[in-house]
């Protein structure tokens, strides 16, 4: 039985409706993301510093950052190039003379940061990741942010490049994701600079963060890699470590969400965000789903994800918590069978204290705020309402 002070303090966390700030988290808007108070209050009451903290679906690496300013050993995977990306950013402080560096690369570079730049040496603007950014809304973006790209090739040092990038990202997605008035060049290069000089300051917030709680830097791990797969990877195959918790976000069934693309000019999809990053992609949205949310009892769905929380299951220790926090399109079928998979897997739910649960069925839920569903669903759907779901390792 999980206690009443522990729901409460959980319940509080993730029916937060603060917008997400602090530290690195807003380095990148990643779809689905739960918030930094909700991960750092699982931390807190399910580990203790030393521990192990595993996010096998890690998106924008919430988790992560909050392991490791918690003092916790953080691992994160998932076979989205893009949220390696973004998290290997978000975690990786700079020191005096790389964020020097940054500054410098603006200065010497923001004027010269325009539409009228020769075509000549813009290999990126053929890149096949800039696919649909033709269109009318986007298109000097492009070429903007193509200029972009081609001033960084002098840059040597990697964490540099891999900051300014993400800044790029940062700015391309608020320019064009979605965004139904036209951003002009004036406007992206004004956003651009901001965002950089933002970065710059919370990424030194990190580190002194991590400096306070952990001096020396706790250890932090990520994975490229299917979370089917995570028990193959060598730290966990070679090293024989075991897992003390994992806080996570798996994907939601039934629910359609671009992990990997943008919408654009009237919700054409553009898989830009890899070429802005310098990642790889080539994968149709049901490979980040585990499946199209078309087909019919969504099967492959709970074929997937039993395999992965199997394999979840195999890195951890008796006795360890997971902690999820996922939405169903059809919480009445789905729910049961997403637990039943639990159960097979290996796990047992916790039960909670009834006098702080007000629900019916005595887990926590929440209204979502603030999300953009890119899906075939209108309305007050049950998209919008995610559970918490608590399991131990039996």
């Amino acid at each position: 039985m999980v206690g009443s002070q522990v729901v409460e303090k959980l319940t509080t966390s993730a029916t937060d409706k603060n917008r997400i700030s602090g530290l690195t988290h807003n380095f990148y808007r990643y779809p689905a993301r739960f918030s930094p108070s909700f991960a750092s209050t699982v931390i807190e009451l399910f580990s203790k510093p030393g521990d192990i903290v595993l996010d096998p679906y890690m998106g924008g690496g919430t988790t992560v950052v909050e392991a490791m300013i918690a003092g916790r050993r953080a691992i994160g995977s998932d076979l989205n190039s893009l949220a390696v990306f973004i998290t290997k950013v978000k975690t990786t402080p700079l020191n005096k003379n790389e964020r020097q560096e940054v500054a410098l690369w603006l200065e010497n570079n923001f004027k010269n940061l325009s539409y009228l730049h020769s075509r000549d040496r813009l290999e990126y603007l053929f890149d096949k990741r800039t696919k649909n950014l033709n269109l009318l809304r986007s298109r000097f973006l492009k070429k903007l942010i193509a200029v972009t790209l081609n001033s960084l090739e002098t840059i040597q040092n990697s964490k540099v490049k891999d900051f300014i990038r993400c800044a790029l990202l940062k700015t391309g997605q608020w320019a064009l994701d979605g965004r139904k008035k036209h951003t002009s060049l004036d406007e992206f290069r004004a956003k651009l600079a901001n965002n950089i000089s933002e970065m710059l300051e919370q990424i030194e917030d990190f580190k002194q963060a991590l400096s306070k709680e952990s001096p020396g830097f706790p250890h932090c791990k990520l994975i490229e890699s299917d979370a089917a797969l995570i028990d193959k990877d060598s730290i966990f195959a070679s090293k024989g470590l075991e897992v003390d918790l994992v806080v996570t976000s798996p994907p939601y069934p039934g629910l359609h969400i671009l992990y990997h693309r943008w919408q654009v000019d009237g919700r054409r999809e553009t898989p830009a965000p890899y070429w802005i990053a310098g990642c790889q992609d080539g994968k149709g949205d049901s490979y980040y789903n585990f499946g199209n949310r078309q087909q019919p009892g969504l099967h492959k769905y709970f074929e997937s994800s039993l395999r992965t929380l199997k394999a979840i299951r195999r890195v951890m220790r008796n006795g360890a918590f997971i902690v999820q926090m996922l939405a169903f399109k059809d919480p009445e079928a789905h729910l049961p069978r997403y637990l039943a998979n639990m159960k097979e897997a290996g796990f047992t739910e916790a039960q909670l204290c009834d006098s702080a649960i007000t629900h019916d069925d005595s887990r926590i839920w929440r209204d979502v705020p603030n999300r953009k569903w890119h899906a075939a669903l209108k309305g007050n759907t049950s998209g919008s309402r995610e559970v918490v779901l608590i399991h131990r390792v039996r």
